[in-house]
């Protein structure tokens, strides 16, 4: 069951890139099937902490690096067939059912779904109706890199603290900053394929989500989301004085992480106040 976590894991994120390559009406099939991946990841996730069985998130590299849209679908199908097989070891018949009944649905929609060239992986930095500077350009590459690598490091973390907690109002902050971290993710992954940038975040070293001190966890959250805040005001000035819409977008993010600041705020104080309770 653990290498099937890990085999759903990889395909969950080789779909959500083949959504960011794909255009028109496959990009959205994708992204769909890329969120009911992730909730088959959970559900596996699950069934692990409910056995008792020690697992983490690693994983293996994932390649992408394609030039049609059809190889990169023949290489999910591959994969989600043999995670067809590998269900064989779920003692959860309602769980392997539905992911099978998935997995089908899946594979027969991907077969249908029109070839196309993948522009992802051109290199050419330019993103459609905008003329960034050399600098302003610099700037964005370095900072979708990093960025795209947070949120899918934080979507990890997060899922992997609310599975492991009982307490509802932790798990629904957590559920919060999770949904919004895949917002980032979608936004940053789709301008770097854009750009001709695309790239599959990097593993996550477990000493990352699997947290002792919660105290410390949320604190250091904190004084991290307040640099990525300062990061998103740095290229929305940056990138101001050629595209309004970019530092209009930029802006918002940074907004937005004044919202996940206050949560993790109050998640502090919920979490010191219980303990004190104790």
């Amino acid at each position: 069951m653990t290498r099937l976590m890990v085999n759903i894991h990889e395909v969950w994120l080789e779909t959500l890139m083949a959504g960011f390559m794909a255009s028109g009406r496959s990009k959205q099939i994708l992204f769909d099937f890329s969120d009911i991946l992730f909730r088959h990841f959970t559900w596996v996730e699950q069934y692990l902490i409910d056995d008792g069985v020690e697992y983490d998130y690693d994983r293996s590299a994932i390649p992408i690096k394609v030039e049609k849209l059809s190889t990169i679908l023949a290489d999910i199908a591959f994969r989600l067939r043999q995670i067809d097989i590998q269900l064989i070891v779920c003692n959860d018949d309602a769980l392997t059912k539905r992911i099978t009944s998935d997995i089908n649905y899946i594979i027969s929609t991907l077969d249908r779904l029109e070839d196309e060239d993948i522009s992802a992986f051109d290199l050419s930095r330019k993103l459609d109706n905008y003329e960034l500077t050399d600098e302003a350009t610099d700037a964005l590459t370095l900072f979708l890199f990093e960025e795209s690598y947070k949120e899918y490091e934080l979507i990890m973390i997060y899922n992997y603290l609310k599975v492991h907690t009982q307490d509802y109002y932790l798990i629904r902050i957590f559920q919060i900053l999770i949904d919004e971290s895949f917002f980032h993710l979608r936004s940053f992954g789709q301008m770097m394929a854009d750009m001709g940038i695309l790239g599959v975040p990097r593993i996550i070293y477990k000493e990352l989500y699997k947290v002792e001190n919660i105290t410390e966890f949320l604190r250091n959250g904190i004084n991290e989301e307040m640099l990525a805040k300062e990061e998103c005001r740095k290229l929305s000035e940056a990138v101001g004085s050629e595209s309004k819409e970019l530092s209009s977008f930029f802006d918002c993010i940074n907004m937005q992480e004044d919202y996940h600041i206050e949560l993790m705020k109050r998640a502090l104080e919920h979490f010191e106040s219980r303990d004190n309770v104790k």
